[in-house]
């Protein structure tokens, strides 16, 4: 996984951020979740034996990789968006829909677990996967990295009806 999210932030991103906003987001953001795999909320798609790409949906406070306490407390389904996280698609394999059908189902989960409304912060890359299937934009803000590189995201919703 975490070669798939080194090629797919160096190589699909590249129109989007330079290389040294891409290499700082590497190494303090891009980082696999381990509650996302404990909680069973990390989906992967692949054929074969070829992991393609793979995309979460989390129950719980936190929006990116983040290993403060807090973040992991888990949400109010009534009353709180369920989030969409860490999305990345092997760059042999984009535009072929994957990251839609991963989306989709994390939708489709999250729906199932009560949940009414997702909450995405999104690369200006992947903005348009959000925006394409419903999501509006909230904000536009930097993370900051631990090299001082300000890193631009968007921060999106999208409630879904009953």
């Amino acid at each position: 996984m975490r070669q798939i999210i080194e090629r797919s932030v160096r190589l699909l991103q590249i129109n989007d951020y330079t290389s040294e906003q891409r290499e700082a987001a590497l190494a303090t953001i891009f980082r696999i979740d381990e509650w996302l795999i404990r909680d069973r909320t990390y989906f992967v798609a692949e054929r074969g034996d070829t992991l393609l790409g793979f995309g979460a949906w989390s129950g719980r406070c936190a929006s990116f990789e983040d290993d403060h306490p807090e973040t992991r407390e888990i949400l109010d389904p009534k009353t709180e968006p369920a989030r969409i996280r860490a999305f990345f698609v092997d760059p042999e394999f984009a535009r072929q829909g994957i990251a839609t059908a991963l989306l989709r189902h994390c939708e489709e989960a999250l729906q199932t677990a009560g949940y009414r409304s997702a909450h995405v912060i999104a690369t200006v890359t992947g903005e348009p996967l959000y925006t394409t299937h419903g999501y509006s934009v909230i904000e536009r803000y930097d993370i900051p990295t631990q090299f001082g590189r300000p890193f631009p995201v968007v921060s999106l919703e999208k409630r879904f009806t009953a």
